[in-house]
């Protein structure tokens, strides 16, 4: 039996303001026209625009992970389960339908304050509802939580395992389908003894799973104690900063929970992977005034993908035998 000795902090209203930040910063992306997403207005307004170094990280951001999931869909069609922990306001669902996917479960999971905003802004919503609502399927709502055919949300704490497998349970999880875990910045904020729990029970529950990790990195260099000063000032504990020293123990933090295997790229390596007709059309978008600065802050997030079986073991990410675009202008 595992320990599920918990450790909470009363407020969380700091990491929770983070989802409104990504929100935010990936709208401008989306405005700009980094990237498509018809949906991110549904659940953001428009804010100020961020600057160009912040942009061009978010759209390495969202690109990176889509091309974690469309290696995944490859390998499972649409014979596959996704999810979400820290789904924030993110519209995956409805880009994979837009895109002609339609998987087998799609569940999200965040805490109750931010999935009840997200339920209020799907119920009054035309278009967001007729994509869950498939073959005339029910569609029940409370408060905080929202079931369709093929689409869940619920509030959860992530630092209860027990909490999370009811949730989980809830939503028709599939323990023998094939699952890719989706995390962007989330276990960073939870404390190790928890997000080990938590991992352990995914890596026991789930015999054919990915994890794809977006997060800090080289968080022991003076940048990245500025970033840490600057997160902690806005009320965020990062309580799990310890696996994100290096990718090393970013990897680590996987395997030692019992996942088969696991690989990380900085963001520079994630960037440097992206087609040179799509890195040249964003580039295009915004001149740079602090390349040195976006590059520093490549080197301080990274992907990481774990999974468990053997379906997803040869998930590579290829970066070009080349010198980095990252400089420019």
């Amino acid at each position: 039996m595992m320990d599920r000795q918990l450790s909470f902090h009363g407020d969380e209203s700091g990491v929770i303001a983070t989802n409104d930040d990504a929100s935010e910063s990936k709208r401008s992306c989306v405005k700009l026209g980094y990237y498509h997403d018809d949906y991110l207005q549904s659940f953001v307004k428009l804010s100020e625009k961020k600057a160009p170094e912040i942009n061009r990280g978010y759209y390495a951001r969202v690109k990176g992970i889509e091309i974690c999931i469309e290696k995944f869909l490859k390998k499972t069609g649409d014979k596959c389960q996704i999810i979400n922990l820290g789904c924030g306001f993110d519209t995956l669902y409805w880009r994979l339908r837009d895109a002609g996917h339609m998987v087998q479960n799609f569940i999200e999971l965040d805490f109750p304050t931010v999935t009840a905003k997200k339920c209020y802004q799907i119920k009054r919503n035309k278009v967001l509802l007729e994509k869950i609502n498939i073959e005339d399927g029910e569609i029940k709502f409370s408060p905080t939580d929202l079931h369709a055919p093929n689409y869940h949300i619920v509030g959860v704490d992530l630092r209860s395992v027990d909490e999370v497998a009811n949730k989980l349970k809830q939503s028709d999880v599939d323990f023998q389908l094939p699952t890719i875990f989706l995390s962007e910045c989330v276990l960073v904020y939870i404390e190790t003894a928890n997000c080990n729990n938590l991992l352990k029970w995914i890596s026991s529950n789930f015999t054919s799973a990915a994890f794809v990790n977006y997060e800090q990195v080289n968080m022991n260099d003076r940048f990245g104690e500025v970033m840490l000063g600057n997160l902690r000032a806005r009320g965020c504990n990062l309580a799990g900063v310890e696996s994100c020293l290096s990718l090393d123990t970013q990897i680590l933090r996987f395997v030692q929970n019992g996942f088969t295997g696991a690989r990380s790229w900085d963001m520079c390596q994630i960037y440097d992977s992206l087609p040179t007709s799509e890195r040249h059309r964003i580039e295009k978008i915004e001149m740079l005034d602090e390349g040195e600065l976006l590059v520093q802050l490549f080197q301080h997030y990274c992907i990481t993908v774990a999974w468990n079986g053997e379906l997803f073991q040869d998930i590579e990410i290829t970066v070009e035998k080349r010198l980095s675009t990252l400089m420019i202008d």
